[in-house]
């Protein structure tokens, strides 16, 4: 009998709804976003606005979706058969446990080198300064003879042409043809635009092409196309493609225009504008020249009633004449009386204010005699004046004093001493005498008589 074995714990069972979730986050987590490149298959856009497909290779399929609002940012709808990239999740549809992408963007097959290639190139030509606004040529206001650069058979050649009849028939146009895509055409296309330049028959040139894909304009975006745009002699307008399309050649051209069709109405004005322009300006001159005729006329009106006949103009200068002389006569004679008028007033106030010497001499002997008089009795006194002076001179005289006994006494330093308390002992006195001086040894100094 064989032992008896416990049964194994028991296994949580999944529901399919649970098993599908599991592996939907388990192929999330194993496969991020990534590009995955097909052939687009069944493609269905729903009601919704949802696109579904299918994106196959030669050996594989598998089912994709983008939902409206990735869809409605796409820049084209793909169609059966296109060749496409796809940025995409790898995950699982639940309800149906089917594998399919998720996509997030698409783009057409091969767009993303083209775009990178696309990137390089602007950055170089723009670093050589090929798309410098300093080098845009200014486009010629009237341009009498326009060159056009496309194909013969470019739908984009009937839209120009019939721009440039509509706003300027006058203006001739000359043809360079040249492939807009296919191999070889960037090449042909630089030889069109250099032909033009030899030739120099044209004022501006135009290179048009209409929409299409970024393959179908890859012609325009060629470095020989946007250095052959750069060295024409004349200036160089490129409408390629629609108004959200850029090209290498729109940026080397001297002006970018959003279609082929704004690129000829950029090219020329309207002729009916400019006429009508003309025609106002002619206006303004006439109106500007009527004004002047008018004025003009006036003033001849004025200029004749102020007209005067020769004789009568004679008769009125001879008047003026008459009355100038005569206002020169007084005014001539008017200083001459005026002058001597005033000689007689001085010569009237020089006779009263003339002096009478015959009375100065008189005085001047009176004053001679009594000077005469007066100045030995003046010496006089002033001989005893001066007397009186000398002797009171002489009795403050400091020599009397000296020869009555009297005597001056410094110190050392010749400081005149009055006091016995100015005297130090022992030391030396300078004796001033009434003849000659001494000098006297002091032992001892008595400041009282009592002492």
């Amino acid at each position: 009998m064989q032992p008896y074995d416990a049964p194994p714990p028991a296994q949580p069972v999944l529901t399919v709804t649970a098993l599908n979730q599991q592996v939907a986050r388990l192929l999330e987590r194993s496969f991020p976003l990534c590009w995955i490149g097909g052939e687009v298959s069944n493609f269905t856009r729903a009601a919704s606005g949802h696109w579904y497909f299918t994106l196959k290779d030669a050996q594989a399929q598998v089912r994709a979706v983008m939902f409206r609002g990735r869809a409605q940012f796409a820049d084209f709808q793909p169609r059966e058969g296109d060749k496409v990239e796809v940025r995409a999740l790898v995950t699982l549809y639940g309800p149906r446990g089917d594998y399919q992408l998720n996509v997030e963007a698409i783009r057409r097959a091969g767009v993303g080198s083209l775009f990178e290639a696309f990137l390089r190139l602007k950055e170089k030509l723009g670093a050589e300064g090929l798309f410098d606004p300093e080098r845009k040529r200014a486009l010629p206001i009237f341009p009498r003879r326009i060159g056009i650069v496309t194909s013969p058979q470019a739908a984009a050649l009937r839209d120009v042409l019939t721009a440039l009849r509509r706003r300027a028939p006058h203006v001739d146009v000359i043809l360079y043809p040249a492939p807009v895509q296919g191999q070889g055409a960037g090449e042909r296309i630089a030889a069109a635009i250099a032909s033009a330049g030899r030739r120099a028959e044209v004022d501006l040139l135009l290179l048009v092409r209409g929409g299409g894909a970024i393959e179908d304009l890859w012609s325009f975006n060629e470095e020989v196309v946007a250095r052959a745009i750069v060295a024409a002699p004349m200036p160089v307008i490129a409408g390629v493609g629609h108004e959200t399309d850029f090209t290498i050649a729109d940026f080397a051209a001297d002006l970018r225009a959003a279609t082929p069709t704004a690129a000829a109405e950029l090219a020329v004005s309207p002729r009916a504008d400019w006429l009508a322009g003309l025609r106002g300006d002619a206006l303004d001159l006439t109106r500007a020249l009527r004004r002047q005729l008018a004025d003009a006329n006036l003033s001849l009106d004025h200029a004749a009633r102020r007209l005067l006949s020769p004789a009568a103009q004679i008769a009125q200068q001879r008047l003026r004449l008459q009355g100038l002389a005569g206002a020169l006569g007084h005014a001539l004679r008017q200083p001459l009386h005026a002058g001597h008028l005033a000689l007689a007033h001085w010569l009237g106030r020089l006779q009263a204010r003339r002096p009478d010497p015959r009375g100065a001499r008189q005085q001047l002997a009176d004053w001679q005699r009594r000077a005469a008089g007066a100045l030995p009795a003046r010496l006089q006194q002033e001989r005893a004046r001066l007397a009186a002076l000398a002797a009171q001179l002489e009795m403050l005289n400091p020599q009397r004093t000296l020869e009555r006994g009297y005597a001056i006494v410094r110190d050392a330093n010749g400081q005149v001493l009055r006091a016995p308390a100015q005297i130090t002992a022992p030391g030396r006195l300078q004796l001033r005498l009434a003849e000659g001086s001494a000098t006297v040894a002091v032992s001892a100094v008595q400041t009282s008589l009592l002492e």
